[in-house]
């Protein structure tokens, strides 16, 4: 763990090229390519001291995470169609149990679930500006997949892709070698993690693009590598963790009660006969007794902690928030105000949410799922009936986290009136709470089997059972009684 005293207490500084200086214009005509060029790997490491180092950064990459993967990973439902239109439900099903198996171990090292490797890519993905997925498929004597679809995927953090390889001959970017149109056709990866115990060269080995997946955090057309979404905050989250620690030095020093020993008459003042120090016990309720003529006790007093942290941290933390793409509530953890306020930052902020989260998908999630389609056809692990319209197999609807609620009553009386009145379907407020509609009505077939087969007779207790609205008409409001 990285610490501001192995940096001999200073953190790293920001690359001159990203601080804008205020008393001279600044203008930038670089590609994006050019703009990260040295910057990249810098932010890079400023971004994990802070992630290692401080409480708020970690926080916040944390509950970025959660709120773009969440604790189950993406969720999948697959909806292969028939020339017909219709979802093959039976096919669905076949696929969507093979997929269940495959991510208990979708990764070469067997440590993460596939809901694991999500967040750590996720995480690498938003603190590092990018991270590598390596696709490993069919049967290979070096590899035990550990599924039954012979597929499986090596994560990589982006050290494993040099910024230093430059090649303009042939074409290669910071290690990414580009086609005519810019278009990726080869990585130039190290073969070791550079940094690691085990290093022995800083040999590389080209691999096909196809085979690769790189998740990367950019804002410029044509932008090769990521960079870190706390590109523009490093600075401002580096000036809190420096000042909460020196008002938390401040604030330990006032602590300690420390007093000067005062004479006010020297014409009556007795000096010591020997070179003793003169020590006083301060207890609560104390009388001095012990004071020569012409001394008295002068106790400084504290004015630390200052009441002025929260408020300049606060206001800090607020603009950090709007950097990030992160609710200042959920950075600061600082939940007051009335559920009209809440409501509204939450649905805002959640748009933000879903466009990373939709990028996620769009760049790991949906190539693995095809990935992972094709080869249980081609292994044999699942076969498509003839009735499949086949430019659909891949086909699936993603799930990203859903909206949490403020208030269950509130919200849940909101759903019902869109039922009600035809704006919405069951299935889509399903996918909305991330389920699964056909998995919600087979467990409620099974549900009541059970409970039919233990005379509870469920179809007349759910008749039955009055469905009360807050603030409805009195005669629809019964009692439960």
């Amino acid at each position: 763990m990285v610490s501001l005293a192995d940096l001999g207490g200073r953190a790293p500084k920001v690359p001159a090229r990203y601080e804008l200086k205020a008393h001279r214009s600044y203008s930038d005509a670089r590609d994006g390519n050019s703009a990260v060029n040295d910057a990249g790997p810098k932010l890079r490491q400023y971004a994990r001291h802070l992630d290692q180092n401080h409480d708020l950064v970690k926080g916040a990459l944390d509950r970025l995470t959660q709120f773009i993967v969440g604790p189950a990973g993406i969720g999948i439902e697959p909806q292969p169609r028939t020339g017909g239109g219709e979802v093959h439900a039976e096919f669905s099903a076949e696929l969507l149990e093979a997929w269940r198996d495959w991510t208990q171990k979708p990764e070469v090292t067997w440590q993460h679930d596939w809901a694991a490797s999500q967040r750590l890519l996720c995480r690498s993905w938003l603190r590092d500006g990018e991270a590598l997925a390596n696709l490993v498929s069919g049967n290979r004597p070096d590899l035990d997949h550990g599924t039954r679809v012979p597929f499986s995927v090596e994560l990589l953090e982006a050290d494993y892709l040099p910024f230093a390889y430059i090649d303009s001959r042939a074409n290669v970017i910071h290690s990414v070698e580009l086609n005519a149109w810019g278009r990726p056709k080869t990585y130039w990866l190290y073969k070791h993690h550079p940094g690691g115990l085990n290093n022995a060269s800083f040999e590389r080995k080209p691999v096909s693009a196809s085979q690769i997946l790189h998740l990367k955090m950019v804002d410029r057309i044509g932008q090769v590598r990521g960079v870190s979404i706390l590109a523009s905050v490093l600075q401002r989250m580096n000036d809190i963790f420096e000042y909460e620690n020196a008002e938390r030095v401040a604030a330990r020093i006032a602590a300690s009660l420390t007093g000067v020993l005062k004479t006010e008459n020297p014409s009556i003042y007795t000096p010591p006969t020997d070179d003793a120090p003169r020590l006083f016990e301060l207890t609560p309720g104390m009388i001095l007794d012990n004071l020569r003529p012409g001394e008295s006790l002068d106790i400084f007093s504290s004015n630390r902690p200052s009441p002025t942290v929260e408020p300049f941290r606060n206001g800090q933390l607020r603009a950090a928030a709007a950097g990030m793409g992160l609710s200042y509530s959920a950075l600061s953890r600082d939940y007051n105000g009335t559920y009209s306020a809440q409501r509204q930052e939450l649905v805002e902020q959640f748009d933000a949410y879903r466009i990373l989260s939709q990028q996620f998908i769009g760049q790991i999630v949906r190539p693995v799922w095809r990935r992972f389609v094709q080869l249980a056809q081609i292994s044999g692990v699942v076969r498509a009936p003839r009735t499949i319209d086949p430019r659909t197999l891949d086909d699936a609807s993603y799930q990203s986290p859903v909206i949490p609620w403020i208030d269950p009553s509130r919200e849940a009386n909101a759903q019902d009136a869109l039922l009600d009145n035809y704006l919405t379907s069951p299935q889509t407020l399903i996918r909305q709470r991330g389920g699964n509609p056909d998995e919600v009505l087979n467990n409620w077939k099974r549900w009541n089997t059970l409970l039919e087969q233990r005379g509870l007779n469920p179809k007349a207790s759910r008749q039955n059972t009055p469905r009360i609205r807050r603030g409805g008409p009195p005669d629809t409001q019964e009692s439960t009684s």
